[in-house]
């Protein structure tokens, strides 16, 4: 019986795998809210408002198991992470930990503990990769003439290693890579992307 109830405990964890909540509040700023959710197998949604419809994307194995590991040394968000003493206000950062009927939330707006500043930087990439896609989207679609420079952006990005599942980006940069609606500089900046991104996607865990 214990095997048993064992495998069922296995099942039910595969079922409903831990999931993180970020929620960023910064009124003024570009977005004023962003909320992103990404569970332990890596399929995450990023939204600006909570009736959005979500920008899916998913992470690669190594990038989730860093972000969930950074969970774990942070006590899976049981004990507050705000800095004592006034600092200038940065928004409101919200972590919460979901699992089945487990739940723990800390908020903060600014806070000195290592693994969450370095946490917090994982959703701020993954915020910043959600704007650059929305950018060259939007270039792609009405703006041809602004497409490169999307595109320069997108590049400055991932140089700086910014960029979060980079895969995200194929479909739009393939488009752009094949239409000769586009500029000639264009064209060729969007196929050089596309080769270094498939080449990290393709590098394995």
């Amino acid at each position: 019986m214990s095997l048993l109830l064992l495998a069922l405990g296995w099942l039910a964890a595969a079922a409903d795998p831990a999931r993180i909540v970020y929620t960023k509040s910064f009124p003024g700023s570009n977005p004023p809210y962003v909320a992103i959710q990404l569970d332990e197998n890596g399929h995450g949604e990023y939204r600006e408002k909570d009736d959005d419809d979500p920008l899916l994307f998913q992470l690669s194995e190594k990038e989730t198991r860093e972000i969930f590991a950074l969970v774990e040394k942070l006590d899976r968000f049981r004990r507050p992470l705000e800095a004592p003493g006034k600092v200038a206000f940065t928004g409101w950062k919200t972590f919460r930990y979901e699992r089945g009927n487990e739940r723990h939330e800390t908020k903060f707006n600014f806070s000195q503990d290592a693994d969450a500043r370095a946490l917090w930087d994982w959703f701020e990439r993954i915020t910043e990769s959600a704007l650059l896609l929305q950018r060259l989207e939007r270039a792609a679609r009405y703006d041809r003439l602004g497409v490169n420079q999307a595109l320069l952006e997108l590049e400055m990005a991932w140089d700086r290693k910014r960029l979060v599942a980079p895969q995200q980006f194929l479909p739009v940069l393939e488009r752009i890579a094949r239409n000769q609606a586009y500029m000639h500089i264009a064209r060729e900046r969007a196929s050089r992307l596309l080769e270094a991104f498939r080449a990290s996607s393709t590098s394995g865990p």
